[in-house]
């Protein structure tokens, strides 16, 4: 077996404490690239995404990029859909992302526009 590396390590390890204390909460993931970045609410119990966002996004393309500013944007633009779906209570999947620079500017976003995680 091949060793995994640590980013699939820091991912297997947050998705195992998501199991444990996730509950019936929805899920907010989050994907990051070097251009932009990504961000569903999913509901694993029904196997759906319930809102998403990115930088791709018409509204947001152009203005938003792969910067701290975009990934803010992305938050805020989140946080509404997934109010407006009436998710407000999600746990929150970093994957194997650090919680840092541009993760946690999404995620401070998205607990200004009304999520709790």
């Amino acid at each position: 077996m091949a060793k995994l590396t640590l980013f699939e390590r820091r991912r297997q390890r947050v998705r195992t404490s998501l199991r444990k204390r996730g509950g019936t909460r929805p899920r907010l993931s989050i994907h990051r690239s070097g251009r932009h970045i990504y961000a569903q609410v999913i509901d694993d119990a029904e196997g759906r995404t319930v809102a998403s966002a990115s930088t791709l996004d018409k509204d947001l393309k152009g203005k938003a990029g792969a910067t701290v500013s975009g990934a803010q944007e992305v938050g805020r633009t989140l946080a509404e859909r997934a109010k407006a779906a009436g998710v407000t209570q999600v746990v929150f999947d970093r994957g194997g992302f650090l919680f840092h620079g541009r993760v946690k500017a999404l995620a401070d976003a998205a607990r200004e526009g009304g999520l709790e995680f």
